[in-house]
């Protein structure tokens, strides 16, 4: 699982990698573990002074090189509730080591009755990575676990491994972008707070129960959390996930139900088009369905220097970073398989109050690093006290759950502004939005489709809306001249109408004109002589 391992890496990347953990008692006597008993047991920690636990483990497997690693697995003959034959889940766990220097904790949850489970040998296959079983402590402790399913038992359903993340699959059994539990003051200018899961409780499937448990423990230096994960699979996966969130000081940017994903390059941004294949990215592009009922998609960038646009909303429906596009000839990868990445869409229950859906675009050269964070960040202070409750579902698939009556984005294309035949005296950029669904092929010759469209910066020319048969759907395209020689970045607006009702989805975009000296107008010899020219 090789993008998990990096995901990892990116926390280094981020900032200064956060991990804790600690000793818990479990209920004793008649008392058993539920969800108020963990609750209370992440805000009692809350109170406590923060412990790192970061590098609690022996030397050998702290200087484990990549490939030494990823020569140790879990046996599968060992893989808890193998032995059940009313189970349609099977839990296998990870190992400590490389990136993952941390030890978790890991129960299995039997009536309310938890078992810690014992680090043995027998656990892990070693292969080449030079590690000794035997010469490691029982208490050693794990780095994550994953769920297999009864569909296929050599095929990851859901992973969590390192920090608070956490990836599952749909239907096309592939994964891709991932969540976290939680992210702490993203985007700020110093280093980002990754808190991690220290514990987890396993609780035995119920026969032949297509729906498996994860209670999990939070912690980092400035909060504590208690979470619950209900985990069905299918063909969109549905992940109901409870948090319970205990700050241990005041957090300036907090982020419920954080997405990361990935993107280098598309058909909208080829500003790193080095890469034979032309599409590279886990999504293309951040959905919202704020609380007004409106519908907006932002097309996803990789941008030259760090981007962090929030998003006004209140009682939002739901947000989600999403892969649209899944033709696999746009990405022409039969390795690692772009097009069946699957999506997420986060649907908050209950009222999420007044804040903002946050996007977060980095620089990145490299598609093994996870340049895209998009969470809520409610809009009231963060206080030490505080008990904050959030539920919400999670939704994995190429398949979205949710839909509108209206047209949506189907694609952004760009590039260089202009009249074919004619010398550009100035640097302008095109946009090209295809539109598809909706009532758009009902529209018939004697309707006028106009575009409503607006710029925060420079001004919009060579305007036009036409039909594109090819996708039962209508294209907008326009140019887009910057006001000045600045990289200020000039926001975007676009939805179409006719007879003053909406027929599609609005499109926001976020456009960073090029430095001055890379404005090329690219006008070829017989145009620069045409009579008028100068």
């Amino acid at each position: 699982m090789p993008r998990i391992v990096l995901l990892c890496a990116l926390l280094l990347t981020f900032g200064s990698s956060v991990f804790a953990a600690t000793d818990l008692v479990m209920p004793q006597g008649n008392a058993t573990f539920d969800y108020a008993w963990l609750k209370g047991q992440a805000r009692h920690l809350a109170s406590q002074p923060y412990v790192n636990h970061a590098g609690e483990l022996p030397a050998a497997l702290k200087k484990l090189s990549w490939d030494q690693y990823m020569q140790m697995s879990f046996n599968p003959e060992h893989a808890l509730w193998r032995d059940n034959a009313t189970s349609l889940f099977r839990a296998e766990l990870f190992h400590l080591g490389l990136f993952y220097q941390t030890p978790v904790t890991i129960y299995e949850l039997v009536d309310g009755k938890p078992r810690e489970i014992d680090y043995t040998p027998d656990l892990f296959l070693y292969g080449k990575s030079g590690v000794r079983g035997k010469d490691l402590p029982k208490d050693l402790g794990f780095a994550g676990f994953r769920f297999r399913y009864h569909t296929d038992w050599s095929r990851d359903l859901v992973a969590f491994l390192g920090a608070s993340y956490f990836r599952a699959v749909g239907g096309e059994m592939q994964y891709g972008m991932s969540a976290r539990g939680l992210a702490v003051d993203t985007a700020l200018p110093r280093d980002e707070e990754f808190p991690i899961f220290t514990h987890f409780w396993l609780e035995r499937p119920a026969p032949h129960s297509d729906t498996a448990t994860v209670y999990a423990l939070l912690d980092s230096p400035s909060v504590t959390g208690a979470y619950r994960f209900d985990i069905r699979p299918g063909d969109t996966l549905t992940m109901r996930v409870d948090a319970a969130i205990y700050p241990r000081k005041p957090i300036e940017r907090l982020g419920i139900a954080p997405l990361t994903s990935m993107f280098l390059t598309g058909e909208n941004d080829r500003r790193m088009n080095h890469d034979w294949r032309p599409e590279i990215h886990d999504s293309d592009g951040l959905l919202m369905h704020n609380g007004n009922g409106e519908w907006l998609w932002r097309p996803l960038n990789n941008p030259p220097f760090l981007r962090y646009n929030a998003y006004m909303d209140n009682n939002p429906k739901g947000f989600g970073l999403l892969q649209r596009d899944q033709n696999f000839d746009h990405y022409q990868d039969d390795g690692v398989f772009y097009d069946k990445r699957p999506s997420v869409w986060v649907e908050p229950i209950g009222n999420w109050g007044s804040g903002y859906v946050v996007l977060v675009e980095i620089a990145n050269l490299d598609e093994t690093f996870d340049n895209i964070v998009a969470f809520w960040n409610p809009a009231k202070p963060v206080e030490p006290g505080q008990e904050l409750l959030y539920s919400y579902n999670l939704y994995w698939g190429t398949k979205p759950p949710v839909h509108t009556r209206l047209a949506r984005v189907k694609d952004t294309f760009t590039g260089l502004g202009g009249v074919v035949g004619l010398p550009r005296k100035y640097y302008s950029q095109r946009f090209a939005v295809d539109f598809t669904g909706g009532d758009l092929a009902m529209i018939g010759t004697n309707s006028t489709i106009r575009p409503v469209l607006e710029t925060s910066a420079g001004r919009i020319e060579i305007t036009s809306v036409r039909p594109q048969h090819a996708i039962r759907g209508f294209r907008c395209m326009f140019d887009v001249v910057p006001p000045d020689e600045t990289q200020n970045p000039i926001n975007l607006r676009l939805y179409l109408e006719a007879d003053g009702r909406p027929l599609t989805e609005t499109w926001i975009y976020q456009w960073t004109p090029p430095a001055p000296q890379d404005r090329k107008l690219y006008n070829p010899g017989h145009l620069e002589k045409q009579p008028g020219v100068e």
